[in-house]
């Protein structure tokens, strides 16, 4: 029983920290589509 709760245990710290680094690779995406965004948008201006 303590096998499977330490198992349990490694398998949710593992979970959690790979959702960490998806949501953050997101952000890192929809900062670079909005900077593609607002280059696009300057170069229309000019």
């Amino acid at each position: 029983m303590k096998k499977m709760t330490t198992l349990l245990g490694v398998l949710a710290v593992a979970l959690t920290l790979s959702a960490c680094n998806t949501v953050k690779g997101v952000g890192r995406d929809v900062k670079a589509g909005g900077q593609a965004v607002e280059n696009a948008a300057t170069k229309a201006q000019q």
